[in-house]
């Protein structure tokens, strides 16, 4: 599990900034399920005891990437997990960015 949560930061670390629609991949995609904003989630090839996400966020005109959430292993659950995606990183991405307003 460790292997596969590094392999998907690496994903992420790797962007020089947010993907579009059409850069869509096996490693990262976009999630219809996304309401208010545009998420996308990082995965790792196919697995049969385990399947960890990154759900992600990233912030217009930035370099910036908000991970919204993680799943220890959605393998258990399915894909009934992304749909509970979007109201479990909404509140979060807009805790963020109260964070980031606050900032000196």
């Amino acid at each position: 599990m460790l292997k596969y949560l590094v392999d998907e930061l690496a994903v992420l670390q790797e962007r020089e900034g947010p993907p579009s629609n059409a850069e869509e991949s096996l490693d990262l995609k976009w999630v219809r399920q996304s309401r208010r904003y545009p998420l996308w989630r990082v995965s790792h090839p196919f697995d049969v005891e385990v399947a960890i996400r990154l759900i992600c966020w990233f912030p217009p005109n930035s370099a910036t990437v908000v991970v919204a959430l993680f799943s220890g292993d959605k393998k258990k659950i399915g894909d009934v997990w992304y749909d509970s995606v979007a109201s479990r990183a909404d509140p979060l991405i807009d805790q963020w960015k109260r964070e980031k307003e606050q900032e000196p």
